[in-house]
């Protein structure tokens, strides 16, 4: 069992996407921000991170470079509920493997995940 580990600081965004994930088979573990991430990463054991981007405190974008400078190759899925084309491009310029707009179809973030090796 593929494990998605996912951070958001919205309650209910990870109530809905833990129960959206866990009823398509996979173990989730959430997270409240990018922070508490960085506390758990080395036990998380995640196969996958779903997050997002604009975070209080450390956003997902200065999360994912940190992840890299220690040497953490996670993929990475990307999400926001405030886009624009510069955001996108320092997601993928970060290293993102997908990103999504909020709200977003639960196909298009099962077909991101399933997409990953």
């Amino acid at each position: 069992m593929r494990t998605i580990a996912v951070v958001d600081d919205s309650p209910s965004m990870l109530q809905g996407l833990s129960r959206l994930l866990s009823a398509h088979g996979f173990h989730v573990r959430t997270f409240a921000s990018a922070e508490a991430f960085l506390e758990a990463y080395l036990e998380c054991e995640a196969d996958c991170l779903l997050l997002d981007i604009h975070l209080g405190g450390i956003s997902g974008i200065d999360l994912q470079r940190q992840l890299i400078a220690l040497g953490r190759e996670l993929p990475v899925i990307m999400m926001t509920a405030i886009h624009n084309e510069v955001t996108r491009q320092e997601a993928f310029d970060a290293g993102c493997v997908a990103y999504l707009k909020k709200p977003f179809l639960s196909k298009l973030l099962i077909d991101a995940i399933d997409r990953i090796p």
